[in-house]
């Protein structure tokens, strides 16, 4: 039986390889011995038990994790070994593609990602001497002063610059270079003296570091500046959170010698590649980006791309807008009744939201929806639309519609909240209603974000009587395979192929299939986007049990859909 903690000789590298594999352990250090130019050897560590006693008594410079080896969450195995590790960089070894993971890993705080399929001597070596340059630099920026006396270190921020623009580079990723210039810092110096000005400083860059990321960077480039390295950006959303960050750090009151000390600083933006592919030209745009932002009142940031500058500035206006609008009331539901085919009575109605901005009128859901989701406010909106649900359902009660359905959308990030289903619990107690009347739609990627806790969640709400409605069907990739692993009652077909009627053969087999496997599962189906008599014809002879779309009615306001429902009840008695 082989050992789970081997160990060869140990000159001036050691990494310490955490696979449960002996023979993925041999390979590694085949790969190692091919390296002539840098001296390594290995230790193996074969399950996750073992790791902190071979960590404790065995010294090691990087550790290189094959991530199939989890305690059961692998992203919260990453942070465990990041904040075990300390100073020593971790390197993730995976059989996903680079394109697919290395975002998310360095995210987490790993060095790199390397996939197994593509892994070679000189990668590995790459992959370490990166790791232990950065892990390197980040000590010096340590012990130079940045954490302990805020000294200025240049020659450190452009070696930083460059390694995350190669890394940039070579992952074909966007990176973010802000130029931070306090505002009137010289008057700072002349009333509490230069000590207390680098004791400012200091204290702005403890502050702002805790709300970056692990793979982010800052460091004092000069008398009052400060220069922030945002690796692995994807959107706008991602400069526009730290920008909102670093303003939230500027209103803080700083205390200097028993005075409190208001601080603003102009910030200028670049981003690789657009504003340049180099550290000198990057820091120069970002400078002048600065001083267009010193023009304005206040802590403010301008990026050195106009275009960019505006869509950002759109984006972050947009959604202080909807930050207000949540709380001043201005969000609304609008209802579209679901239609049973064999009765053509209306069994359910599902709430969607809508935005009356004061300033540009209705706002659709596809214009804000993306930006809520990217910025975390989904999360307390959606919980708003649920407690709007709860309260509708108890209305429509005392109204005499009692076994109406209301649906609502669940969006992907609530189930980033910890709590959703204790908040989601209360406000149904709150609201006194008859659980199964409230329907939640999901789609695929929602529970495929986090399956077990998506599970455990829907579980739970089940068992409260809550159920569950698949939308979007047919437009997930594994969804006949997730079907039967949650609670789901209903499936949603998704309006394109409906649409999709009487012009393409393959949107009929598909719908045809669809409803065939549901039924099959004791599901019910609903087809969404139902606009022509044709179309409601085709599905009611494939028994589709309810349709909804404008041939029957268009979403409404709640002071039109009471008298709907009355107008329908009324039709229907005679």
């Amino acid at each position: 039986m082989v050992s789970p903690l081997v160990f060869f000789d140990q000159p001036r590298i050691r990494l310490l390889v955490l696979t449960p594999d002996y023979r993925d352990f041999l390979w590694i250090n085949s790969l190692l011995v091919a390296i002539d130019d840098l001296a390594m050897s290995a230790a193996w560590c074969a399950d996750t038990a073992s790791f902190e006693r071979a960590m404790a008594d065995n010294p090691f410079n990087v550790l290189l994790w094959d991530c199939q080896l989890h305690n059961g969450d692998m992203n919260a195995w990453l942070i465990h070994l990041v904040q075990a590790c300390g100073d020593k960089p971790v390197v993730v070894m995976g059989a996903d593609l680079p394109a697919s993971q290395s975002a998310t890993m360095t995210a987490e705080g790993a060095a790199d990602y390397l996939c197994r399929q593509q892994l070679d001597g000189w990668q590995l070596r790459r992959a370490v001497k990166a790791a232990l340059v950065q892990s390197e630099m980040s000590i010096e920026a340590q012990s130079a002063g940045v954490d302990s006396g805020g000294q200025i270190n240049r020659k450190l921020f452009f070696s930083n610059l460059r390694l995350a623009l190669q890394h940039a580079e070579s992952l074909g990723q966007r990176l973010a270079l802000l130029h931070l210039n306090i505002d009137k810092f010289r008057s700072i110096n002349e009333i509490f003296g230069y000590h207390q000005g680098d004791e400012l400083m200091l204290k702005l860059v403890a502050g702002i570091r805790q709300v970056l990321r692990c793979s982010d960077s800052i460091l004092r480039i000069g008398g009052d500046e400060l220069a922030i390295i945002i690796e692995h950006v994807e959107d706008l959303a991602d400069i526009s959170r730290v920008v909102r960050k670093i303003d939230l750090v500027m209103e803080d009151v700083i205390v200097l010698d028993g005075c409190p000390v208001n601080v603003n600083a102009s910030i200028g933006v670049a981003t690789y590649p657009e504003a340049g592919n180099d550290a000198e030209n990057l820091l120069r745009q970002a400078n002048r980006a600065m001083f267009e932002a010193k023009q304005d009142d206040g802590t403010s940031f301008r990026f050195y791309d106009q275009q960019f500058h505006i869509s950002a500035g759109k984006q972050l206006e947009m959604e202080a807008d909807l930050r207000t609008a949540l709380r001043a009331g201005d969000l609304e539901l609008y209802y579209q009744p679901r239609v049973e085919l064999a009765t053509g009575d209306v069994r359910g109605v599902e709430c969607l939201l809508r935005w009356n901005h004061p300033r540009l009128g209705m706002v659709m859901p596809d214009e804000f929806i993306p930006l809520a989701e990217r910025s975390g406010l989904i999360v307390p909106i959606g919980y708003w639309v649920i407690d709007q649900a709860c309260q509708r359902l108890r209305e429509l009660a005392d109204l005499g519609f009692a076994e109406l359905v209301l649906a609502v959308n669940l969006s992907f990030r609530q189930f980033h909240d910890r709590k959703m289903t204790e908040t989601i619990f209360r406000i149904i107690y709150n609201a006194n209603i008859d659980t199964s009347l409230l329907e939640l739609e999901l789609t695929e990627s929602a529970m495929m974000h986090d399956p077990d806790y998506a599970r455990q969640c829907l579980r739970e709400l089940n068992e409260l009587g809550v159920n569950f409605a698949l939308d979007d069907f047919g437009t997930g990739f594994s969804s006949l395979s997730n079907l039967q692993h949650f609670p789901i009652a209903l499936v949603k077909i998704d309006k394109s192929f409906v649409q999709g009627l009487g012009e393409s053969v393959d949107s009929e087999h598909i719908i045809r299939a669809i409803i065939s496997l549901a039924h099959s599962l004791d599901m019910n189906v609903v087809a969404e986007g139902v606009e022509t008599y044709a179309q409601m014809e085709f599905l009611r002879l494939l028994n589709c049990d309810h349709v909804q779309g404008y041939y029957f009615a268009r979403p409404m306001p709640w002071g039109k859909l009471v008298p709907f429902l009355r107008n329908q009840r009324q039709s229907a008695c005679l």
